[in-house]
């Protein structure tokens, strides 16, 4: 369904994998974001536009980002680890998912605190602004990996894997998550 902007409208907390991808689709818009800042500006100082899209984007990934990795390691991929091994079969990737979401928390405190000097001195050194650029790309990479996987086997997965009825948890701890009541 399309919204009056002409944007699909995003899932709900009742079908919960394709809200976990409509996050996918925020997670890559803000990290192009950091990105083009990062290279159009290279450490010299930011307009009041781009300073803003980057507080927006560093918002984002330090209280929406980590509610989404609690949704999938806290909220889905245990049912569909206990699901599959109810059936004989394993989710391999699931673990690697796992060490994933690790090793982009890392690199995100290590983008945030560069973008937090870069907003609270003006600028950055050459080296600072070739650093962030350089774990920027490498966060691109690990999340155009990751979310390939998540969005093109893992979700289609837990659509086969789990009821119903295990959807509906999922979704309604998502909420919940957020502090969002039932109506919300």
């Amino acid at each position: 369904m399309v919204n009056i902007l002409g944007r699909s409208r995003d899932h709900g907390f009742d079908e919960p994998l394709g809200l976990l991808s409509d996050c996918h689709r925020r997670i890559e818009r803000f990290l192009e974001l950091l990105i083009r800042v990062s290279g159009e500006y290279e450490g010299r100082a930011l307009d009041p536009a781009a300073a803003d899209a980057v507080r927006k984007a560093q918002r984002y990934f330090a209280h929406a980002a980590p509610r989404h990795t609690a949704d999938e390691e806290e909220s889905l991929f245990p049912r569909m680890k206990a699901a599959a091994a109810a059936r004989g079969e394993r989710c391999e990737a699931l673990e690697r998912l796992e060490s994933d979401h690790g090793q982009a928390g890392v690199l995100h405190a290590r983008v945030d605190g560069l973008f937090s000097r870069w907003l609270r001195d003006g600028a950055v050194s050459f080296e600072q602004s070739s650093q962030l650029r350089a774990i920027l790309a490498e966060l691109r990479e690990l999340y155009r990996g990751h979310i390939h996987v998540e969005d093109s086997e893992v979700f289609p997965l837990a659509g086969r894997l789990l009821s119903e009825g295990e959807l509906s948890a999922v979704g309604a701890e998502m909420r919940a998550r957020r502090g969002l009541s039932k109506g919300a």
